[in-house]
């Protein structure tokens, strides 16, 4: 297949770049090279067709959707960012981007498309009360975030919850603007696929690390964040307690998964998407994370800060077992493993 990979150039889109190549796909790579993500121009995969183009030039779209079988979207601006004075930005990104892109592909009656989408749409995880079961926890406040109660209570009755997987079926609440534009991208790429008989995958990030990473930016990964930190020398900065849960994914493993789904794509039920979790299946909270790291680059010892962003969420861990059952895809890359590899690889510019 032909396969447009918008965002070819980014963090995730290069890895995916080299394994569809490596699958013997041909590939077109469409990015804008924003500042914000790339400092220095980095190098085109020898085979790769590249065009330096905006995804919200919607002639530069056109063009690079002559011939194409299924599109790979990766384009975004992603992270928290600095403030709300950001959100203009990601809107437009990933947003508008992503409707001129969509505009384009009903034009060009291209059909098969795979969306990245990130673990942000839940907003918090899966939760249980002791007393009432499964309960989803409203956002936490700045009071009880300050006095260090990091943890959220039952929406009932307050008491203490244990956090669970998330699986795909679980209701979306994105809690900051970043998590608003991924939801609103899987919104539009179904109504595309509604109107126009379109197969749409959805792949829900966990929170991916790996070689390529790019540093001293506020817009990279919380990995990124701890990596460049102790590139220089520095302990990294934990936020809250470093007891929150993630689900850290290496970047190959996510390769692994948009191979998966856009050689999938084209047998899912036409006219609707469908969303799939990323993750590793090994869930570890933030302090481990980056205390593992630290060990493995023999640098400073992580310094837990108690400072927090009311953007963040408490815990949030995946459930991939649809990934798995559906598109025959797990993950490789053990946490140990991939933080020992990440300690040591070397990060992008930006």
């Amino acid at each position: 297949m032909l396969i447009l990979v918008t965002g070819g150039a980014g963090f995730i889109g290069s890895h995916i770049v080299t394994a569809l190549l490596g699958a013997g796909h041909e590939v077109r790579v469409l990015d804008a090279l924003l500042p914000a993500a790339h400092r220095t121009a980095p190098p085109v995969p020898e085979g790769a067709d590249w065009r330096h183009a905006d995804v919200r030039d919607a002639d530069a779209v056109a063009d690079a959707l002559r011939d194409v079988d299924a599109v790979c979207h990766q384009a975004a601006m992603v992270g928290l960012g600095r403030d709300f004075a950001d959100a203009p930005d990601y809107v437009g990104c990933n947003d508008l981007g992503t409707a001129v892109l969509l505009a384009g592909m009903a034009g060009a009656r291209v059909r098969r498309l795979v969306l990245a989408s990130s673990m942000v749409v839940y907003g918090e995880g899966r939760y249980e009360c002791a007393r009432h079961g499964v309960v989803r926890p409203g956002p936490r406040l700045a009071g009880d975030l300050e006095a260090g109660r990091f943890e959220p209570p039952c929406p009932h009755c307050g008491e203490p919850l244990t956090a669970g997987l998330v699986d795909e079926d679980a209701p979306a609440d994105p809690r900051n603007v970043y998590a608003a534009t991924k939801l609103a991208q899987e919104h539009l790429a179904a109504a595309w696929a509604r109107s126009t008989g379109g197969q749409a995958a959805a792949l829900r990030y966990h929170n991916v690390y790996g070689p390529g990473m790019p540093k001293d930016t506020p817009y990279a990964g919380v990995a990124s964040l701890f990596r460049s930190a102790l590139a220089r020398g520095e302990s990294p900065r934990v936020f809250e307690d470093g007891g929150q849960l993630r689900d850290f994914v290496h970047v190959r493993d996510v390769a692994d998964a948009n191979l998966a789904a856009l050689d999938a794509v084209g047998g899912l039920p036409a006219g609707g998407l469908r969303p799939y979790n990323v993750g590793s299946g090994e869930p570890h909270t933030v302090g481990e994370m980056a205390a593992a790291l630290a060990r493995a680059y023999a640098g400073p010892a992580p310094v837990v800060t108690g400072e927090y962003r009311l953007g963040d969420v408490r815990h949030i861990t995946a459930s991939s077992k649809r990934l798995g059952d559906e598109l025959g895809c797990a993950p490789r890359m053990s946490f140990v493993r991939g933080m020992a590899e990440f300690a040591v690889a070397p990060l992008r510019a930006g």
